[in-house]
């Protein structure tokens, strides 16, 4: 890009539907008529190719995130085709991390979920989206609860019936699922099924799915509130017990966009449930042991939220070169003082850190830090009913001695 930014605009996105160039506005047409080059994929630059007399460009496979091609261009006449709406999941979006806002005018057309809530009369406002394109479809997970109304966008013909598969293996088999292809164009097609008998073939690689989320008895179900159940996770008791998971969580409050460290992760519980709490979290769980370390991929996977980052190694060397936290946990293998004073020098400013200690010697620690250094020292003990001969009485958990401080 030119070391001085041009005046006005000289990057035009024009979103583009199945429908080509008989569904552009005039305005829409003109600027890819007037464009010197015009950039999109194979799809795009066909639709549009009756229009264009400049220069047409491919997106180089693999795709260049930088957009090297499109700045190296800054002040002629550029045109960049997309799908639909630029901005919801769209090459948009990555042009407005490279490209200023001022220099850039987007002409959009009505996105796929746009058209497809359109098509089912749904209101956009009460439906749940996901895009599932080049992604995990275990990212469908949290939204799965009975009544719920879902979009997906997806990458291929196969998706459609790989998460069918995945709702009918956790329990979600009466779900209808509609799969709406090529919207907008002369192939469009809808059609019906549910998810536990999902037979539709020959299915458009331009597909969107519409779900109307059923259940079973058994459904795989995840709580909208922090504590989840200690059986939806695999563990093998390394866990920290969904009360103080829940008062933990509430400790190191989650909020938009922030990086939590979950040193000795253990189950990878409190990471889990960190990034379940807002798609813009993300976390880091550090842990030693192989087999726990696999096993928090397993459960990252099954609660929907398979971005969860797995160090496996010892802290605190396991933590050098990760990543600034802006929260910290230490569930296990915190009685090490390396690894408290490491997290403490880690933490950005403003950051928290909590700490939970079962043992006197972790225990013992924490105090001498809160001497020092302040926060908030809590007990918490749990105590559920269980049987005693003939009667029932209380048989209270191990406590645990919470130490939650903020970085100066």
């Amino acid at each position: 890009m030119s070391a001085e930014a041009p005046s006005r605009p000289w990057l035009t996105i024009v979103g583009i539907g199945e429908d080509g160039i008989s569904g552009l506005g005039d305005e829409a047409k003109q600027a890819i008529a007037a464009a010197q080059f015009v950039f999109g994929g194979a799809r795009h630059l066909e639709l549009a190719r009756p229009l264009i007399a400049g220069e047409a460009r491919r997106w180089p496979v693999p795709f260049d995130a930088a957009m090297s091609a499109v700045t190296a261009l800054a002040g002629r006449k550029v045109c960049v085709l997309a799908s639909g709406d630029p901005f919801f999941h769209g090459v948009g979006v990555t042009l407005a991390r490279k490209i200023p806002a001022e220099e850039m005018r987007t002409i959009p057309a009505p996105s796929s979920i746009s058209l497809a809530t359109a098509r089912m009369g749904w209101a956009l406002q009460d439906v749940e989206t996901v895009s599932l394109h080049g992604r995990p479809t275990d990212l469908i997970r949290p939204l799965l609860h009975p009544g719920a109304r879902i979009l997906a966008l997806t990458s291929d013909e196969a998706a459609p019936a790989a998460i069918a598969a995945l709702l009918a293996g956790i329990g979600f088999g009466p779900t209808r699922i509609t799969v709406l292809e090529a919207l907008g164009g002369a192939s469009e097609r809808m059609r019906s099924t549910l998810a536990a008998s999902f037979s539709i073939e020959n299915i458009n690689p331009l597909n969107v799915l519409a779900l109307e989320i059923e259940s079973t008895p058994q459904a795989r179900i995840l709580p909208l509130a922090h504590g989840l159940a200690d059986d939806l996770f695999e563990h093998d008791g390394q866990i920290t017990k969904r009360e103080v998971r829940a008062l933990t969580l509430s400790a190191l409050s989650p909020r938009r966009g922030k990086l939590l460290w979950d040193i000795g992760a253990g189950s990878g519980s409190i990471a889990i449930e960190w990034m379940l709490a807002h798609p813009s979290l993300n976390a880091i769980a550090i842990e030693a042991n192989p087999e726990r370390a696999a096993r928090i991929g397993r459960n990252a996977a099954a609660f929907g939220v398979p971005g969860l980052a797995i160090v496996q190694g010892t802290a605190p060397a396991a933590l050098a070169d990760l990543e600034t936290p802006d929260a910290i946990f230490i569930g296990g293998g915190g009685s090490d003082p390396d690894v408290l004073d490491a997290a403490i020098r880690a933490l950005h400013p403003g950051g928290r850190l909590v700490a939970n200690a079962v043992t006197l010697e972790m225990e013992a620690l924490l105090i001498a830090r809160h001497d020092g250094l302040g926060g908030t020292l809590t007990r918490i003990s749990v105590a559920r009913a269980a049987s005693v001969g003939s009667m029932t009485g209380w048989k209270p958990a191990m406590p645990i001695t919470q130490w939650s401080w903020e970085k100066p």
